[in-house]
This record gives structure tokens, C-alpha cells and sequence, in this order.
């Protein structure tokens, strides 16, 4: 289908610590490229026209590109998670009103991903007076 997204590339300067990372945090499946310093990675290997990536070095010193969203069960667990794994939160958790909870972190290569976690009651916490 056109105009769509079919994949993305995540960069890093030890793209085997990134994989490991992203495998132990939301349990994908990463296999690295018999002969290529490429590790690969389908969602739903079943449906061909499912969202697929790769990681591997970065192309050059600071690539530009878009923020990418993982929906997760529990965002304060991955959070956490993450934070043990060494990320950092860039933006804390914060409501997207009555749709979502969203937050972005930085993956220890400096990568910024956002996680997201549905819920139809997401609300933010009015500020102190």
C-alpha cells in the first residue's frame, strides 16, 4: 500500500547494545544479518504488510527524522524499565486528554522514542494554585 510507513531504522554507534536494549524492553525479536552489521526485526513476521526495522550505525554525526511511537501495557512499568536499562526521559509522562498517556525517552545512543499508553480516561493533573 502507498503512503504508508513500512519500517524504521534505529542508529546507534553499538547497534548490538541497541538491539539488546529494544529486545529487553518491549521483547522484540531482533536477529542480526549473517555478514552485515544490520540487525532486523518484524512485529508480525504472519502479515507481510506489518511495520518492520532495522538498527545499525548511524549514517552520520546527528541524523534528523520523525519521533516513533510504541504503545506499551504500562507506561510508568516501561518507564521504569527503561530507566534501568539506560535510557533517560526526555518528557515525562504527560495525558494526551481522554485518548493517552505519552512519554519520550532516549535511548543510550541518544535515540528519542516515544511510548504510549491508550486510555480513554487519560487526564492532566490540574496545577497547584
Amino acid at each position: 500500500m502507498v503512503n504508508r510507513p513500512t519500517h524504521f531504522e534505529i542508529y546507534g554507534d553499538d547497534p548490538a547494545r541497541i538491539a539488546e536494549f529494544y529486545n529487553k524492553l518491549f521483547g522484540w525479536g531482533i536477529q542480526r544479518v549473517e555478514g552485515l552489521d544490520y540487525w532486523r526485526f518484524h512485529f508480525d513476521p504472519q502479515e507481510p504488510d506489518s511495520i518492520a526495522g532495522g538498527i545499525t550505525h548511524r549514517p552520520r554525526a546527528d541524523p534528523k527524522g520523525w519521533l516513533q511511537f510504541v504503545n506499551v501495557e504500562s507506561i510508568d512499568d516501561a518507564i521504569a524499565e527503561a530507566e534501568r536499562l539506560g535510557a533517560t526521559l526526555v518528557r515525562p509522562k504527560t495525558a494526551v486528554p481522554r485518548t493517552a498517556w505519552v512519554a519520550v525517552l532516549s535511548d543510550p545512543a541518544g535515540n528519542h522514542f516515544a511510548i504510549w499508553q491508550p486510555d480513554a480516561n487519560a487526564f492532566p493533573t490540574p496545577e497547584p494554585e
